[in-house]
């Protein structure tokens, strides 16, 4: 990990000095604590007030002014954890229970669904040129990347072999071994077009069971219901794969068996079909021909049992793992390319600079505009959700948000009333209006954070204020 600067260590240690001789550091430091630690809180200047409808009286008033720096701080809940480590991981948390639960019940999801099908399935993209990888032989050990006895030089003139064992924190891992032989315009297109191939392969999933069992396709939800939950991960070569887990259901969902020729040999066979049957058409554009977008030849389909390798806690565990990450493995950024920027200058792999300049590229393209390339350029192209579900297979992430902050009413709210319970007209008007300052933290104040929170400490950078803030 990149060590700072020595001026903004010296700068972190005066800040966090003159935060912690403050007056009102106790409150900060509740302010901090209850914001779950979060390394760029959000914040808000306002009020709210609670009135009796009736009489007017005031029931019970709360204003910003009475908080540190005249600011409410809350968490920015974001789920990446290049950004905010805190908030990924309740994220990731809530991802892991969703999942979790559709494989063994829970969170109003019946304990019997753990006796339905249910497979994990990986499908990945195509090759658009050989990259380096950490390869691992049948006896476990690691073997050499690319070997190639009479590989000669490739028409650039570079070798396309590679007898490198590589480690896995070694940084030419996913970078093609020929820069110049990759097919940049293919990765590009292939990833903004994954969430379509996605969509289909959906489809054909269904087709493929209906037709098994004999049925239309409208028919089949009278007597099947197919639930999965999905995330996209990418891999160091800058493509997005899924990884999904499939389950068969009856035609309540959760709640009812499926029928007894729903089994895990047909939920292998449909995947294994409709992999390979889906594509995506994109038109000859400039110098980019016209192109079929299919599916990657390795696909895996895995039963998930409770016990062994692959348990319902290994599955839903690796994919909240994933839906806290973006593309920060392959080297690039964590916002949008401004317009602004310098594309030479920007802190990312040599690699993903390419991938990057192919979306700006092709973004201009009037043929390709709908697919926003040159916006999603520092996701390297793709622009889908990175975690979804359908919607019987468990819980809703909105549900579980909910039922967190309904807890923490009850723990920390008063119960504003006006008194006149139990009849019906004990109604309270809620008066409430917020304005955005900012977002952030000083260094000092992210060195404090981390020590009161024991939550990990974001990087330090030189800034003395949060982005944003007014005050």
């Amino acid at each position: 990990m990149p060590q700072p600067a020595p001026h903004v260590t010296a700068l972190a240690a005066r800040d966090m000095a003159n935060r912690y001789n403050r007056a009102d550091f106790r409150a900060w430091a509740r302010r901090a604590h209850s914001t779950g630690g979060c390394a760029q809180p959000v914040h808000l200047r306002g009020r709210i007030t609670h009135l009796d409808p009736l009489t007017g009286e005031i029931l019970h008033h709360y204003s910003t002014a009475q908080e540190p720096g005249g600011a409410l701080r809350v968490a920015c809940k974001t789920r990446r954890a290049s950004r905010c480590l805190a908030c990924a991981e309740t994220y990731r948390a809530d991802t892991y229970q969703l999942v979790r639960a559709g494989l063994v019940g829970g969170k109003g999801v019946p304990d019997t669904v753990s006796t339905h099908p249910a497979a994990f399935v990986t499908l990945t993209a195509p090759s658009f040129g050989p990259v380096h990888s950490r390869r691992v032989g049948k006896s476990g050990g690691v073997v050499a990347c690319r070997p190639r006895r009479d590989g000669g030089p490739c028409p650039h003139g570079r070798q396309v072999s590679c007898t490198v064992r590589h480690s896995a924190d070694d940084p030419r891992l996913g970078q093609p071994i020929c820069p110049d032989c990759f097919d940049y315009s293919g990765a590009v297109l292939w990833n903004a077009h994954a969430p379509e191939l996605w969509r289909r392969f959906t489809l054909a999933f269904r087709r493929y069971v209906a037709r098994s069992a004999g049925l239309r396709v409208s028919d089949l939800r009278d007597v099947l219901t197919v639930s999965f939950a999905k995330v996209a991960e990418y891999q160091r070569r800058g493509l997005v794969h899924f990884h999904a887990v499939i389950r068969l259901d009856g035609p309540g969902g959760p709640n009812a068996s499926p029928p007894a020729w729903a089994s895990l040999d047909l939920l292998k066979a449909a995947v294994e079909h409709a992999a390979g049957a889906v594509t995506v058409s994109t038109p000859a554009a400039g110098d980019v021909p016209a192109t079929e977008h299919v599916w990657g030849s390795q696909i895996d389909v895995r039963p998930i049992a409770t016990s062994g390798e692959l348990t319902d806690t290994a599955v839903a565990g690796y994919i909240a793992k994933y839906a806290t990450k973006a593309a920060e493995c392959v080297g690039t950024l964590d916002r949008r390319v401004r317009p602004t920027d310098d594309l030479a200058s920007l802190p990312v792999s040599g690699h993903a600079r390419r991938l990057i300049a192919e979306c700006l590229r092709l973004g201009a393209i009037q043929d390709y505009a709908g697919l926003r390339l040159a916006e999603w350029a520092h996701m390297l192209g793709f622009r889908g959700h990175f975690s979804t579900k359908s919607r019987r297979y468990s819980t809703t992430l909105g549900a579980l948000r909910a039922a967190r902050v309904e807890h923490n009413q009850r723990q920390h709210a008063d119960d504003i009333t006006t008194g006149r319970l139990p009849f019906d007209d004990d109604q309270v008007l809620v008066i409430a209006h917020w304005r955005y300052l900012g977002q952030g933290m000083t260094p000092g104040e992210a060195l404090l954070t981390a020590a009161l929170t024991g939550k990990p400490m974001p990087p330090l950078n030189p800034s003395t204020s949060p982005q944003g803030s007014t005050s």
